[in-house]
């Protein structure tokens, strides 16, 4: 019988979540939720120099903006818990406590210059075998109990068998990797200020927890071949590893802050869509069919296999991310545009307050004609700008004005156009349509011409959306005022 997949993402919180550890935790979370497994979120808080509370509470915001809910784990809780490492030292102590006891690990007394020393020796006798020279591995057991009792400073090293020959894992991302069984040394697995490492403590909450499938970084590869010995010594099982590649920028080089924005909180507070994110974070190294881009989170979390990982590092383009987005926003109705993009910034533009109100209906038309020009959240406000403002506190744009207003004739044209809009009574954009669209013919006039001087009078540009639409939005009185205003301008 398989076990249920469970996968656990496990961050440190030594500062903010990146892009690289998003990705992570995405395909993990993809991963569970594609089997029916569980997905656990673990801070690996062992480095009490960096890690903070404040660092947590940043990974624990990014998550949930994310929308990668976790099964168990912080503000969860689960049956294998704590999920904190620095929670869990009585846990560490136990099992190496337990593999001493078993002869699988034993008290090193070196110090930190013979360990120095014996380096250096293998190095100028071109030794193959370059780690620690096991120096203590024979010791008597009593002769390094009465040591220790005696507060000589130690730590624990694990006792690599001897005769343990090549590590080989069969990655599901890279296939069969094999390491050299002379590179395995006994590593330690508790220092002597007795705090666990890196190495042993994750795999003793793996195998406490439950874990099937460690879905990591390719940085961590090198990391797994001491791993499975910890594995082997607690009699656990091994789970199954998939590393996944690096993300690299545009000039082939590790992402970092020199190619922009980082950390995912940078990429919320650039207004960006959690969902169009994590979509494109989730293709920098898998694909559905090699063909689709704008991957729902439901498919994604249903159609998830580690079978569609690529060996190769992805390259995270800026403008692919944008495109993304704005896909999204397109996507969205007009109501939920409103409600979730426009209205907020609105706000935040200050074109609205808080006590703004105004027919739903006027609403829906406004976000119809702002959505399909709104890539980023923040361009919403620039495309409205026109409709909020008033024909005293319109702001004309100086090239505009020159372009589509200046030239001779126009005048005629804000004449002519001022004469055919008082006449519409009911005033819809078909109404204002129709009685605009005669003018280029009767006035000898290109229609771009005639339309772009109605434009820049009306919205201070040559650049808005639909003119009719926006007129119906704008209202009948403020637009023949704005003309009014403009007409001085036009030549």
């Amino acid at each position: 019988m398989t076990s249920p997949v469970r996968v656990r993402f496990a961050p440190s919180p030594t500062g903010k979540l990146h892009i690289g550890g998003a990705r992570t935790a995405i395909y993990n979370w993809a991963f569970a939720r594609s089997c029916g497994g569980a997905f656990i979120l673990r801070i690996d808080d062992t480095d009490p120099a960096r890690s903070t509370e404040e660092n947590t509470q940043v990974i624990l915001r990014a998550m949930r903006w994310l929308g990668l809910d976790w099964d168990e784990g912080p503000e969860v809780g689960g049956d294998f818990g704590p999920y904190s490492q620095t929670e869990r030292l009585d846990i560490y102590r136990e099992a190496a406590e337990r593999l001493l006891a078993e002869g699988k690990a034993y008290p090193c007394f070196c110090t930190p210059e013979q360990l120095a020393a014996d380096r250096e020796a293998a190095a100028a006798r071109k030794d193959p075998f370059q780690g620690y020279q096991r120096r203590c591995r024979d010791i008597p057991a009593d002769e390094a109990r009465s040591r220790m009792e005696a507060g000589e400073p130690y730590t624990l090293r694990i006792k690599v068998p001897e005769d343990r020959g090549n590590v080989v894992i069969n990655d599901a991302v890279h296939g069969k990797v094999t390491f050299d069984a002379k590179e395995l040394d006994d590593f330690v697995i508790f220092r002597s200020d007795g705090t666990p490492t890196y190495n042993f403590a994750t795999v003793v909450d793996d195998a406490a927890m439950g874990i099937t499938h460690v879905i990591r970084g390719d940085d961590h590869l090198s990391n797994t071949p001491r791993q499975v010995m910890v594995y082997e010594a607690l009699g656990a099982p091994v789970p199954t590893f998939a590393h996944i590649s690096m993300i690299l920028g545009a000039d082939g080089k590790k992402l970092s802050k020199r190619h922009g924005a980082t950390s995912v909180e940078e990429y919320r507070d650039a207004g960006y869509l959690s969902d169009a994110f994590v979509n494109y974070l989730a293709l920098l190294g898998w694909s559905l069919d090699g063909e689709t881009t704008v991957i729902p989170r439901d498919v994604l979390a249903s159609q998830f296999s580690l079978e569609r990982i690529s060996k190769n590092p992805a390259t995270f383009d800026p403008k692919k991310l944008d495109w993304m987005n704005a896909e999204y926003i397109n996507a969205m109705s007009d109501a939920d545009f409103a409600d979730q993009i426009m209205l907020p910034e609105l706000l935040r533009a200050g074109l609205i307050d808080e006590g703004f109100e105004a027919d739903e209906a006027w609403v829906d038309a406004l976000a119809a004609i702002v959505r399909p020009r709104t890539k980023m959240p923040a361009d919403a406000a620039v495309v409205a700008t026109p409709v909020f403002k008033t024909a005293e506190t319109l702001e004309y744009d100086e090239k505009s004005v020159a372009k589509g207003l200046a030239k001779e004739g126009m005048g005629a044209v804000l004449d002519a156009a001022r004469t055919a809009l008082e006449d519409v009574t009911d005033w819809t954009a078909e109404n204002i349509d129709a009685a605009l669209e005669p003018l280029p013919e009767v006035l000898d006039v290109k229609k771009r011409l005639v339309f772009g001087a109605v434009r820049v009078a009306v919205c201070g540009n040559m650049v808005s959306p639909p003119l009719g639409e926006t007129m119906a939005l704008i209202g009948r009185d403020d637009c023949l005022a704005r003309i009014d205003r403009a007409r001085p301008m036009a030549g």
